[in-house]
């Protein structure tokens, strides 16, 4: 009975663990950027844009087509580093062991 009342309190440590690591998510913002900078995309690491820059020269009728694909270049870039920025948060959490599939942060 010892050993199940010690794995409940370390699965209740790991639960406030893992919510403060959510909450600490929210606050990790990374930025994605493409054309040289030309377009930025910030998002927290739980995957939240919070904002877009555009350079101005890129506010021409005949620049929609680039401006749209540097807009998924820089979201794809800022997506990469959220998920990178959330693996290295869960890594100090579980001590480096990889989750189970499916038990992500989302």
């Amino acid at each position: 009975m010892a050993d199940f009342l010690g794995m409940m309190k370390q699965a209740a440590q790991l639960q406030a663990k893992m919510k403060a690591l959510q909450d600490e998510l929210d606050t990790v913002e990374v930025e994605g950027t493409s054309g040289a900078g030309l377009v930025a995309v910030r998002m927290t690491a739980k995957m939240e844009v919070k904002g877009v820059t555009i350079d101005p020269s890129l506010m021409k009728a005949d620049e929609r087509e680039i401006l749209e694909d540097l807009l998924v270049t820089a979201h794809n870039d800022a997506r990469r580093k959220a998920e990178a920025a959330m693996q290295e948060k869960m890594a100090s959490l579980t001590g480096g062991l990889p989750l189970p599939p499916g038990l992500g942060l989302g």
